[in-house]
């Protein structure tokens, strides 16, 4: 038993199966791109979506710390007033030690003088009594 197969039926069907391998070939590469694309897209959405959440949060991070400064430096601005105030204020309220120190002589020599002339009416008037 022997098969006789012509060329050209044997070329075309070679030439057939060939194109239908191509063919197959073809539509699933284009396939698999098409999954490797999709895939693709939705690692950059995603991607894209935790930078927007990640700006965002440093966004808000960053207002919140510029907020701080803001209030810090008010206060440090108050503070320095109030610094301020109580320096002018100061010589006002408060006396310097070395000017008590010098009052405080004057009242106590005042004193001893008194004391002095109280011990000289004493006397006096013991021997005159």
């Amino acid at each position: 038993m022997t098969i006789q197969i012509e060329l050209w039926a044997l070329l075309t069907f070679l030439a057939g199966l060939l194109l239908a391998f191509f063919g197959a070939a073809f539509t699933g590469g284009r396939i698999l791109l098409a999954q490797v694309e999709r895939r693709l897209d939705e690692r950059f959405g995603a991607q894209e979506k935790a930078r927007e959440e990640g700006k965002s949060h440093w966004d808000d991070r960053f207002g919140a710390l510029e907020a701080a400064v803001k209030t810090a430096t008010g206060e440090a601005v108050r503070i320095e007033r109030e610094l301020l105030s109580l320096k002018a204020e100061l010589p006002v309220t408060y006396v310097l030690r070395e000017d008590d120190i010098r009052r405080q002589s004057v009242i106590e020599a005042k004193i001893d003088g008194l004391a002095v002339r109280f011990e000289n009416m004493a006397l006096r008037g013991a021997l005159n009594g």
